[in-house]
């Protein structure tokens, strides 16, 4: 009991040591709960059952994730542990001192350690469950469901995952100090305050020489996730700059931990300024006995702002690409003359009798299954694509075959092209809202939006390269792909094709026909009902005879796009977030067993005349210039980065990229941001403290 109570005290007078630790704690455990209690919101919505599918996939992925973020936190309540305890030698020396043993010093840490988890428990599962009524809405409104009724949900399943995973990480805190109490030396405890980390002063030239190498290292592996990511094709090629970047980042801070001390002291006017040599000397102290440290923290942020950039650039994308590349209610497509290529499509696995029976379009494939578009679909058109062997990759790029070929070996040259005429063309993009063209005679033009393969295709366009087509040479109208597409998506996956002239194309390379229209309703019920019954065509007898057109809708994608871009959204905030918040933690706690440990030589500064202003300015510095270097570094791995990002991405658009960034950058700001002021608060009050 009475060990109890005195663990009590020593928090109430420790709560300045606790406040970022604290907080940290009821943080982790708001964000565990609120994440882990999505699937109990949901009960709430009305949504399709595919939907519900993909929410019980996210969940399922959210779960997995849930196990690496309580590594993560356990990580992180250990290590700020340590700094706890360290931060208390001299307090467990006078214990010692006084007789008291280690196992009630350790019993006194026990009390502690299950008085803070039991407080930041509740408190965390508190705020979490009312933060998690919010999150309901933003559910709903990510998943575009209808909100039914809206009630006050608790789940139980959230709070009991919530409380074993942190129970099992204060008990492994718990041992973690019961064993460093145990290796603790009585004359170690009371000077441990006074002991000074020496700054071993590394040779600057050795130094200078590590961090250009580490600078050209990091800088070719820049380069091959950006300029050569088109050549990169194992997984191996992935991992190699992923290695580079790590390694030449820990010799960047372990080289510059030896040159700014060496290159401040070079200027003396600089060094002996104010206060700055006992700022440079103590941050040289520091990063010199934490450049493993800063290099995980430096990779943590460089995680966050990549992950958090690129999963808000997809959701923002995806939502914006429904209402440009899906124009219309549906999209059906059906491949023609098959027994054209009968080896081909024998390889694919169609039987003898659905290659055979390939010469009917759409419409009239649907007809032969008793489905009469006319009954549906209030307007539509067919338009056809045509191909030909003679007219393939190979043939396109003409003169500058060989060097894309070499630069990029890994593409399909030998596919045929698909060939449209202009005149199908201009009834899509009419029908879609977009832009029409025109072409005379002898020309032909290439419309596409999948970045990397426009890229490709404008260096042979740049080159005004010549295609021979059904006995006709074309000549490019333009000398870059224009922007269009036929099939709707989510994404940008037009590779190209090629438009020509009506009156040169052969009909007897028909390839495939599309029906694309919009239904005579607008009730999302009603949509549904129709594409069920088309669904239910794959159970017809005839589907072993004839293949029926395969096809994409705006519902369909719409339900795919935002079930998919929601996933993606949460698992990356959820993992950024958590990055976001251990590295300021860490950060954080380390610059207040820091500080306490300087209180000493504040002290003696103090007597010496120095001011409190230049003491706090000091200090500041101190604080910032740690905060801030790895930062730094990680903002700039975090360019190229994103830049690697972008040409994953540029499947589902980049234009939502720089909202992205400026959301990432706020969210960094303020958790990054508020550990840092934080911290200084907490420092400084700490410094200000006399005995």
């Amino acid at each position: 009991m009475m060990l109890c109570k005195l663990s009590l005290k020593n928090i109430k007078k420790s709560i300045k040591d606790y406040a970022i630790y604290f907080f940290t704690l009821i943080l982790g455990v708001v964000i565990f709960y609120v994440f882990n209690a999505l699937d109990s919101q949901t009960v709430m919505m009305d949504v399709s059952s595919s939907t519900q599918e993909l929410i019980d996939l996210m969940m399922t992925l959210l779960s997995g994730v849930s196990v690496f973020v309580s590594f993560i936190l356990g990580f992180l309540i250990i290590y700020a542990s340590r700094f706890l305890i360290k931060r208390r030698n001299k307090e467990f020396g006078i214990y010692l001192t006084l007789g008291m043993s280690k196992r009630k010093i350790s019993l006194i840490l026990f009390f502690e350690t299950l008085l803070i988890g039991i407080i930041s428990l509740i408190v965390g599962l508190g705020i979490g469950v009312l933060l998690s009524q919010a999150m309901s809405l933003v559910v709903v409104n990510m998943f575009e469901a209808n909100l039914t009724k809206f009630a006050f949900v608790f789940s139980s399943s959230a709070c009991m995952k919530t409380i074993i995973y942190f129970s099992i990480m204060y008990l492994l805190v718990m041992i973690f100090n019961t064993v460093s109490v145990s290796k603790c030396k009585l004359i170690d405890l009371l000077n441990g305050a006074k002991k000074s980390e020496k700054i071993k002063l590394k040779n600057p030239y050795l130094c200078m020489i590590i961090f250009i190498i580490s600078c050209i290292i990091v800088g070719k592996a820049y380069h091959m996730v950006t300029v050569e990511f088109l050549t990169l094709q194992e997984v191996t090629d992935i991992i190699k700059p992923i290695i580079m970047g790590v390694v030449s980042t820990f010799f960047i801070f372990w080289s510059l931990s030896g040159l700014i001390l060496r290159i401040a002291m070079s200027i003396k006017k600089f060094y002996y300024k104010g206060l700055n040599s006992f700022t440079l000397r103590e941050f040289s102290s520091r990063i010199n006995t934490t450049v493993f440290g800063a290099t995980i923290i430096c990779l943590m942020l460089f995680i966050t702002i990549c992950l958090l950039s690129a999963c808000l650039t997809i959701k923002n994308s995806m939502n914006a690409n429904i209402r440009k590349l899906a124009p219309v209610d549906a999209n059906f497509s059906i491949v023609m003359n098959k027994d054209r290529y009968y080896d081909e499509f024998r390889r694919y696995g169609y039987n003898d009798s659905q290659i055979k029976n390939s010469h009917y379009t759409a419409k009239e494939m649907f007809e032969l299954f008793n489905f009469d578009i006319t009954s549906y679909f209030k307007d539509y058109i067919e338009v056809n694509i045509y191909a030909t062997e003679n007219l393939t990759m190979n043939h396109t790029l003409g003169s500058r075959l060989d060097s894309i070929r070499t630069q990029f070996p890994f593409l399909a040259y030998d596919t045929k092209e698909s060939i449209m005429k202009i005149s199908d063309y201009n009834q899509v993009a009419k029908f879609y809202g977009i832009d029409e063209y025109s072409l005379n005679d002898r020309e032909y033009m290439i419309i596409a939006d999948f970045k990397s393969m426009v890229d490709i295709r404008n260096i042979a366009l740049e080159n005004s390269e010549a295609i021979n087509l059904f006995g006709h040479t074309l000549k490019p109208k333009y000398t870059s792909c224009q922007d269009g597409f036929l099939e709707m998506s989510s994404q940008h996956i037009n590779t190209g094709i090629i438009l020509v002239p009506d009156n040169i194309v052969d009909e007897e390379y028909l390839y495939e026909n599309h029906l694309i229209g919009n239904y005579k309703t607008t009730n999302k019920k009603e949509i549904m009902k129709i594409e069920n019954k088309i669904n239910e065509l794959d159970n017809n007898p005839k589907a072993n005879e004839y293949l029926l057109p395969s096809g994409s809708t705006k519902l369909a994608i719409k339900e795919a796009t935002v079930g998919l871009s929601a996933m993606v959204t949460f698992i990356g905030l959820y993992l950024g977030v958590i990055f976001l918040i251990s590295s300021a933690a860490i950060l954080g706690l380390k610059e207040l067993s820091e500080s306490s440990d300087n209180k000493e030589r504040f002290k003696m500064l103090r007597k010496i005349g120095t001011d409190e202003k230049m003491m706090n300015k000091a200090l500041f510095r101190q604080i910032a210039i740690f905060f801030m270097l790895p930062l730094i570094l990680a903002l700039i791995h975090s360019i190229f980065g994103i830049i690697f990002a972008v040409k994953i991405l540029e499947v589902f658009g980049t234009d939502e990229l720089l909202p992205s960034i400026i959301a990432t950058a706020i969210f960094i700001v303020i958790i990054y941001g508020g550990y840092f002021l934080i911290t200084y608060s907490c420092s400084k009050s700490i410094i200000k403290e006399r005995y």
